[in-house]
């Protein structure tokens, strides 16, 4: 089946938007306005594109890389001629980083902003209640950033995650590992998760890979996740540090964290340099893609051999890609290692809802149907597609989504070594010792 592709991909190879033709808009407001001047080319009333963003709240850094997103996509779009000929106009919300004001932003914008069509949100936790709420409505639901397997358990027709799940996201360090010879290959393993859908579902994945292929579990606490504490969300430094005494202690030659941020992943690492222990190999769910906050809560040389799962990286080798990160260096600065990959799960949601649109027009119904054909649809992050819907079957989940591992190397260069679709190139296999305090 042909491949239909955004009018990005046939007419801004040739056009990068600099700062000066892009539309400045405020991110502090409760609903954003899209408009910053003119735009030649789309006429008439505009189409509104609503999403609930976390502006505040523990996700807040995420939220606005989303929103930058979702701005570029937008903009891109507009101009080139708009969608259906009509300007594309964001309107968007504030939750807080909270579920709850989730489903009510996403009921607002469906009962009273009247929103044409709607993108999802940032995290797993969010998109689940923002999903249901568009589903009850019937509005198709494209998102970028609920990949935890409990969203697509949901067995919603209207949801489409564009992203890898994040299940499989660590199904690449391990099945390398595993691939390694016997005689070289590493005995024991130890697996620290919190408790987060979205940090526990990849950790699990690589201990399944890594125990069928003879690795020894010595530490795992899947019965005991680490708890955040209800006020701050945050899991107490105490317990991570008994956890990482632990671990310590059993010497596994493998540590598989499932970490939702820096701080997190930083308690382990610092506790193992207290300890004076360095495993062979260490991969976390999240905080080692943190550039310098990572390599600060660290240490820039400790982070030599760290290894971190991503959806995308800014050197991407994809057409689409490179034409999104430069009308990105364009209007926010910066090089293409410096953009979060929140900003293109954002902007490739936005892609797939405009191939829909452009091709069976804003009608919900004819949008979900389009999207579950089995179509291939190209976006920033590479090939998506889902399978047709099946009553009562788990839905959503990109069936041609492209994971990545990274590592982090000397004089900090943070590097792709392994991904689902390739072998691993210039990998550093056994970590040096820690720097100790």
């Amino acid at each position: 089946m042909r491949r239909p592709r955004a009018k990005a991909v046939r007419l801004a190879a040739v056009t990068v938007l600099t700062a000066a033709a892009v539309a400045a808009c405020s991110a502090t407001g409760a609903t954003g306005n899209t408009s910053g001047g003119a735009i030649a080319g789309p006429t008439g009333p505009p189409i509104l594109v609503g999403m609930s963003l976390s502006l505040t709240g523990p996700f807040s850094a995420d939220g606005h890389a989303c929103l930058r997103g979702y701005q570029l996509w937008r903009d891109d779009v507009n101009s080139h001629g708009g969608l259906l000929g009509r300007p594309v106009k964001l309107v968007w919300l504030n939750d807080n980083s909270d579920p709850a004001t989730a489903t009510k932003d996403y009921t607002e914008l469906i009962t009273q902003d009247h929103v044409d069509l709607l993108l999802g949100p940032f995290s797993s936790l969010l998109t689940k209640p923002a999903g249901v709420v568009a589903n009850r409505y019937h509005y198709a639901f494209v998102e970028g950033s609920g990949g935890a397997p409990s969203v697509y358990q949901l067995k919603l027709p209207n949801l489409f995650g564009v992203s890898a799940p994040v299940q499989s996201q660590m199904a690449p360090f391990a099945s390398w590992v595993a691939s390694i010879p016997a005689s070289k290959r590493p005995r024991t393993a130890a697996y620290a998760m919190v408790d987060d859908p979205f940090a526990d579902p990849p950790v699990l994945t690589a201990k399944g890979i890594l125990e069928k292929a003879g690795v020894t579990t010595v530490y795992d606490n899947e019965n005991a996740l680490y708890e955040p504490n209800q006020k701050t969300g945050v899991v107490p430094a105490s317990v991570l540090k008994a956890a990482a005494d632990k671990i310590a202690s059993l010497h596994p030659q493998i540590v598989v964290i499932g970490s939702v941020d820096v701080p997190t992943v930083a308690a382990f690492i610092n506790e193992f340099r207290h300890q004076r222990w360095t495993p062979q190999m260490l991969i976390a769910a999240a905080g080692p893609d943190q550039g310098q906050s990572f390599l600060n809560a660290i240490g820039t040389s400790n982070a030599d051999g760290v290894m971190v799962p991503d959806g995308w990286y800014g050197a991407f080798p994809d057409a689409l890609s490179h034409v999104m990160v430069q009308e990105y260096i364009a209007r926010y600065g910066g090089t293409a290692s410096d953009i979060n990959a929140d900003v293109a799960e954002a902007y490739s949601a936005g892609q797939v809802m405009a191939d829909a649109v452009t091709n069976v027009g804003l009608d919900q119904q004819k949008i979900i149907d389009f999207l579950h054909t089995g179509i291939t649809l190209d976006t920033v992050q590479g090939p998506a597609s889902w399978d047709r819907y099946v009553p009562g079957r788990q839905s959503g989940v990109n069936t041609r989504a492209v994971s990545f591992i990274f590592q982090w190397q000397p004089v900090a260069r943070f590097v792709q070594v392994l991904s689902s679709e390739g072998k691993p190139s210039s990998i550093i296999v056994s970590k040096k010792m820690w720097a100790t305090f």
